[in-house]
């Protein structure tokens, strides 16, 4: 137990908030976006300044307590909770500011998706995002960041003009192009791995504020051939179109995209998605583009049980599409996940390999199996069956997301880095965090490259 001189001297340090067991906003801290995750840390501090951060780093290192970096929460096996640990919830800190005449915002580490989009909205602005506003604009940047604007301006990580970041020390630093270009290097697309990012500054584009959607659904028997020419006309798409394709609980095919700019030019891509078959419903819609940024968020709310397993696909041939339709295992059985598809290219593969961490530019495909469900007594059967779905894909796997990676350990990471730049990022690793305070991530471990 943390004794009561401590928890005093803890609460001098910090302009935030001292949580513990048992206090108000403990269990609210402690729960996050995976209900399977219900972990106890021995302490939450809530940051409310860079200070902050530095305090409780520096605690956890000399309470010799595990150390977990909060923010959206959405890590699918719950990283940002340390069994007794320390919790530094980042939250309080979600402030955005913009320069719309620069076209920059500088985004504080605990913000959500939702706050920088509404923030740039403002002015018709816009960097690429995820799908889902309360996930963590920390975590998805880190990792790389996919969303509906990276075949027009590429990932997350490459808008980033700058970061500020706490280190294992807790010392502050500033990695940029010019300074600390290796940090810079790694925190595009090396995850949580070298310290906790508290401020980034991000590259904004006139995008304006309206969208497009398109999605056509067929029947699981009039599927393999609609999902072909769906994979052939992505292969010509204009970069505003990002297709999609997916396979819902309900045994159903949906195949379409999504175009952010100019709707009616959206609309022109809409005959040749009207020739891919013969859908049982046409579903077109203009959401604003903010309202598109949150169009997933019932889906992914707070109190399911989930897993899933993710694979990047350098190419979808007609084997890979009906292991895409088959999930696993024969069409009807009871329990099967949902599989998707969302396109890469574009200004994501415009980026040479070499100029950041994340890896895997020449991904045609994202594929995710997702299973979610709420009866504790179904997790082994519904872990199993998206276990099963994730493999049938496996033979036309070239890596892995790291954002999506969930209990495959190092052999994930191997999946996430080919061994040239794992190898790189380890000598990073070595330089920022040779003790591995940050390793309740997908871990790059210390050692020898």
């Amino acid at each position: 137990m943390t004794d009561s001189s401590n928890v005093t001297a803890i609460h001098e340090r910090l302009d935030g908030r001292l949580v513990l067991p048992g206090e108000a906003g403990y269990d609210e801290a402690r729960s996050v976006w995976n209900a399977m995750v219900d972990r106890r840390p021995r302490m939450v501090v809530r940051c409310a300044s860079v200070g902050d951060v530095v305090a409780a780093v520096r605690t956890a290192r000399e309470l010799d307590l595990e150390l977990g970096v909060r923010c959206g929460g959405h890590s699918i096996v719950g990283l940002a909770v340390p069994e007794e640990g320390l919790m530094v919830d980042l939250r309080p800190m979600g402030g955005v500011r913009v320069d719309p005449v620069r076209r920059r915002a500088w985004v504080q580490g605990g913000a959500l998706l939702g706050a920088l989009d509404r923030e740039v909205q403002r002015y018709g602005l816009a960097t690429t995002a995820g799908n889902v506003s309360h996930t963590g604009v920390g975590g998805l940047t880190l990792g790389g960041g996919m969303g509906w604007l990276a075949r027009q301006y590429g990932l997350t990580c490459d808008n980033v003009v700058s970061f500020t970041m706490v280190t294992a020390d807790g010392d502050v630093v500033r990695a940029s192009r010019t300074e600390n270009p290796e940090l810079f290097w790694g925190l595009r697309g090396g995850g949580g791995n070298f310290g906790i990012v508290t401020e980034f500054e991000f590259r904004l584009h006139p995008v304006g504020t309206r969208a497009l959607v398109a999605e056509y659904t067929f029947p699981l028997d009039r599927a393999l051939p609609a999902l072909r020419a769906w994979r052939d006309l992505n292969a010509r798409a204009p970069r505003q179109a990002t297709f999609t394709a997916s396979v819902g609980g309900d045994g159903l095919v949906r195949a379409g995209f999504v175009w952010v700019g100019d709707p009616g030019q959206g609309r022109l891509l809409l005959p040749e998605m009207r020739a891919l078959g013969r859908p049982v419903s046409e579903r077109v819609a203009e959401p604003s583009y903010l309202e598109l940024q949150r169009v997933d968020d019932s889906v992914q709310g707070h109190t399911s049980r989930r897993y899933w397993k993710g694979h990047y696909l350098g190419g979808f041939p007609d084997a890979a599409i009906e292991a895409f339709l088959r999930r696993g295992v024969a069409a009807g059985d009871a329990g099967l996940p949902s599989v998707s598809l969302q396109a890469y290219g574009g200004a994501i593969a415009d980026v040479p390999d070499q100029d950041a961490a994340f890896s895997h530019r020449n991904t045609l495909f994202e594929y995710v199996c997702a299973a979610r469900w709420s009866e504790p007594a179904e997790d082994r059967t519904r872990m199993g069956a998206a276990r099963r779905a994730a493999a049938e894909l496996e033979p036309y796997a070239t890596g892995a997301y790291v954002n999506v990676l969930s209990d495959e350990g190092a052999e994930g990471v191997r999946r996430a880095y080919p061994p040239g730049k794992l190898a790189r990022l380890t000598v990073l690793k070595n330089a920022f965090d040779p003790h591995n305070v940050f390793h309740l991530n997908h871990n790059i471990r210390p050692g020898r490259a």
